[in-house]
């Protein structure tokens, strides 16, 4: 399954959405307005999120500034993090 797939199934899963995955696009910001709204505690989900379905540390808050804005930033972040550690 493609990665970008697996972070919306992830994030559906994990924030206990009622939408279906593919209704995320990938550019869509996840938080703030003109976005999906997401807030603090579903940046804490996330992060375990992306710690338990793919096996990548979010260490620090500047990091996950960066990483949890876009299904596709979430997506380039584990393709780097798992390449490194190939």
């Amino acid at each position: 399954m493609e990665l970008t797939r697996r972070v919306q199934e992830m994030i559906v899963q994990q924030l206990r959405l009622t939408l279906d995955a593919a209704e995320i696009g990938e550019d869509v910001p996840l938080f703030g307005a003109g976005g999906l709204g997401f807030d603090s505690v579903d940046a804490l989900e996330l992060v375990l999120g992306m710690e338990q379905h793919f096996g990548v540390d979010i260490p620090d808050e500047e990091v996950g500034r960066r990483v949890l804005q876009t299904v596709r930033t979430m997506a380039d972040f584990v393709r780097e993090r798992q390449a490194g550690a190939a």
